[in-house]
């Protein structure tokens, strides 16, 4: 398809947004409306032994408080995402806490008044009776056995997850050489720019229940408010506006205020508004990463690697909404890009009195790519060879694939990757980075008391995960085509690509498509914004829904131009007939030819075409098609990264990153581009500079940016990036998600960077993130 797809194109959707006409969901105001503020535990583990409200409901404006009591059964679990048999004791929060509390910021009440100061002043006047018990904060606290998350699950295990491929125990115990690491990687979150936020408007005329959510999936949330609340489906609609972020924050289903904000509107019958402030973002929305591996390797002389071994606590909060998604991927992507015959996972998915956890942006495939990389680096130490070399002597040649990694990933599908040339990715890395020529400069800059490190990393990314998408294409009567998705943009630039994609197979500019997020209405034909699979599993379903549409065009153009359907071809948004470049018939008359209209300047009316040729059926220029798939595809790539490291101070410069990345086959460069950089920049902030810190007592400590350090412009490097497109061959159009891969290696390789650079003073660096007194502090225990 040539033409658009591949075409370096600026994103459609940019000139709205960064004129400030987006509209976001604190954008949106309703006549009447009512704001929500919820009480939330000051606790990270008690019982209640009382809530007085009576005051609030009392307060100048109040229309509405709720206690977990005033819900009833509404009040029970809400839903559990992705059931697993390894989940031995699943338990997902309620919506509002009732005789427990089990982290800071759990909600405990909501009130609803005139406006967002009153219903804050009314909080005040809630006296809630609190029965602290003992916290479970770190990963000693819930393995000590007389601390409890929840008092009916012993040792605070929610699951186990595990998996094995070959022997990897009997290889250990005869291989050549054996080392083992300790590693840790601590919590994180998303931190979009827009915090969560719900708007409700329940219309008892109508009996129509309408929904404005901040969220990657409006289809799962209508979905699932129809059974929580009792609204039938042709009665309720969900809509994501404009997000401003979601990294996959706002995949859930569901946060408690997403059923409360509704849950309001249908009791007061006026809308019902609540947006999250940032101090409710650090303590009430799902986090993740936190994993502590004990990981051995087995390897001969060489540096091939015989097994690896990793058994690993993972974090998983109070609750375990998104069930065992996260530790399960770090398991099944730990061997990456290499051919490790003999492996083995066991994760323990721990309970503690800190927030949930649900994907984050690279959903636990972080934490595998740390593990396995500062393994090879540890290899490369021991037999006194590059790290570089490791890693090229283990990768998976091109002429394995498709290969079968013998797991299984977490929805039951098998781990195979479809496609890759890793040896090529990664030796165009190498020739980036000028392994060489940076040796010479680091031995210069050690001669000057200059700390110099080079690091790398490789990483797969499983990608594009079903079951299915739709799309609805249609012609209107303008010659514009629209087309309906349910996967809404957070900032991917889904108006751009699938506009790509339609274009070329309709034969028009990818100006003349207009994307429509159709998400949780009555045309909904999808699931959803996250692991990168909008790319996937929707652009191919925009290319089946366009080659249909094109189809029904050529029926309709046959009618005007008097000529076989077959003898047509489409081009610069014009039907032709082949080998007469004079007898064509644009879109827009295709589409007004069933209301036929004289124009001025026209000699004659479009003939009218009311039935489609040969039939009594009318005229439809309009198709619905879905893409369905049971099978993962697998981007990959590698990262190289040059530091400097400053000992005085512990602070880290990166002088230059080097990323070539494969996503099968690019829609436009442009785009990935993006999503690339967006990830590193955020892959960036997770190695150096955020970090989510909890007292003893489990009271969060980083609960705004002056303590949580986002990353911003200035800390993006240098930057050489480089595309290799293998293409998928299980999808029509050949590509893979790219939505998560550029944080994925990002820890692992400034981690390796480091430790070389402060290679003199034999400083091993087994957790991430790094902050300067940290390298600070160990650099004055390890003087040489």
């Amino acid at each position: 398809m040539p033409g658009n797809v591949g075409r370096r194109m600026p994103r459609l959707e940019d000139d709205r947004l960064l004129r400030g006409n987006g509209m976001y969901l604190d954008d949106i105001h309703l006549s009447g409306s009512l704001h929500a503020h919820f009480v939330r535990s000051m606790h990270a583990n008690a019982r209640i032994a009382g809530i007085d409200v009576e005051g609030a409901r009392r307060a100048p404006g109040v229309r509405l408080v709720l206690t977990g009591h005033d819900l009833g059964d509404l009040n029970g679990p809400l839903p559990l995402l992705g059931p697993h048999p390894s989940l031995l004791a699943p338990r997902t929060q309620r919506p509002l806490a009732v005789d427990r509390v089990r982290y800071v910021g759990e909600a405990i009440v909501m009130i609803v008044a005139e406006d967002r100061y009153l219903a804050e002043d009314a909080a005040d006047l809630v006296q809630i009776d609190y029965e602290p018990l003992p916290e479970v904060v770190e990963f000693g606290d819930a393995r000590r056995g007389d601390r409890f998350v929840h008092d009916d699950i012993a040792g605070n295990v929610a699951a186990v997850v595990s998996q094995v491929r070959g022997d990897p125990d009997e290889v250990i115990r005869s291989a050549p050489h054996t080392l083992a690491l300790s590693l840790d990687i601590e919590r994180s979150c998303g931190s979009p720019l827009e915090g969560r936020g719900v708007l409700a408007d329940w219309d008892p005329r109508r009996q129509k229940l309408t929904v404005f959510d901040s969220t990657q999936s409006p289809v799962a949330i209508r979905q699932g408010l129809s059974r929580i609340l009792d609204v039938p489906l042709d009665r309720l609609e969900v809509s994501a506006p404009d997000v401003g972020g979601g990294f996959g924050t706002k995949i859930m289903l569901f946060y408690p205020e997403e059923v409360l904000v509704p849950y309001a509107a249908l009791r007061l019958s006026r809308p019902v508004k609540w947006t999250e402030d940032r101090w409710e973002h650090f303590i009430s929305a799902n986090q993740e990463r936190g994993q502590h591996h004990e990981a051995v390797v087995a390897f001969d002389d060489d540096g091939r690697i015989l097994a690896v071994t990793t058994d690993f606590d993972h974090d998983t909060g109070a609750y375990v909404p998104y069930g065992i998604a996260v530790p399960a991927v770090t398991g099944t992507h730990l061997p990456g890009q290499y051919d490790i015959a003999h492996y083995r996972y066991s994760g323990r998915v721990l309970y503690t009195n800190k927030p949930p956890v649900s994907p984050y942006r690279g959903a636990g495939r972080p934490q595998g790519v740390f593990v396995m990389e500062r393994l090879i680096g540890a290899v490369a130490k021991r037999l006194g060879t590059e790290p570089w070399r490791v890693r090229r002597a283990n990768l998976i040649p091109s002429s394995a694939f498709p290969y079968d990694t013998g797991l299984e990933l977490h929805d039951r599908s098998r781990a195979i990757y479809d496609s890759g040339s890793y040896v090529e990715g990664f030796d165009r890395m190498l020739s980036h980075v000028g392994v060489e020529a940076f040796r010479e400069r680091q031995r210069a800059a050690r001669a000057e008391g200059r700390h110099l490190g080079l690091g790398m990393a490789t990483y797969v990314e499983g990608t594009g995960v079903g079951p299915y998408e739709g799309c609805a294409a249609t012609l209107n009567s303008s010659g514009r085509i629209v087309l309906e998705v349910s996967v809404p943009s957070q900032g991917q630039g889904h108006a751009t690509t699938f506009a790509q994609i339609a274009a070329d197979v309709i034969g028009c500019a990818a100006e003349r498509v207009h994307v429509v997020t159709a998400a949780g209405g009555p045309t909904a034909v999808g699931h959803g914004t996250f692991g990168s699979r909008a790319a996937v599993m929707s652009g191919n379903a925009v290319a089946a829904a366009a080659q249909a549409l094109r189809t029904k065009i050529l029926a309709a153009a046959s009618v005007l131009l008097e000529c076989a359907a077959e003898d047509l071809e489409t081009r610069d948004g014009n039907v032709f007939v082949r080998g007469a470049e004079n007898a064509r018939v644009s879109l827009a008359d295709i589409a007004s030819g069933a209301n036929p209209i004289q124009y001025p300047g026209t000699d004659r009316p479009t003939p009218w075409v009311s039935r489609e040729p040969g039939s009594d059926a009318p005229v439809s220029l309009s198709a619905t098609e879905y893409f369905r798939s049971g099978q993962w595809v697998f981007g990959s790539g590698a990262h190289g990264v040059l530091v400097e490291v400053d000992p005085g101070t512990g602070r880290v410069t990166i002088d230059q990153y080097v990323v070539v990345h494969d996503c099968g086959r690019v829609i436009n460069p442009l785009v990935v581009d993006g999503q690339v950089v967006g990830g590193l920049i955020q892959g960036i902030g997770g190695a150096l500079l955020e970090r989510l810190t909890f007292a003893d007592n489990g009271q969060p400590t980083t609960t705004s940016f002056l303590n949580f350090h986002l990353p911003t412009v200035d800390d993006l490097p240098p930057l050489i990036l480089d595309h290799l497109e293998t293409p998928s061959p299980w999808n029509p159009l050949g590509i893979k998600g790219t939505g998560e891969a550029g944080i994925i290696p990002v820890a692992a390789a400034i981690a390796e960077a480091i430790e070389d650079a402060l290679s003199p003073f034999e400083f091993p660096v087994t957790s991430m993130p790094l902050f300067p007194a940290e390298i600070r502090t160990a650099i004055d225990r390890t003087e040489p």
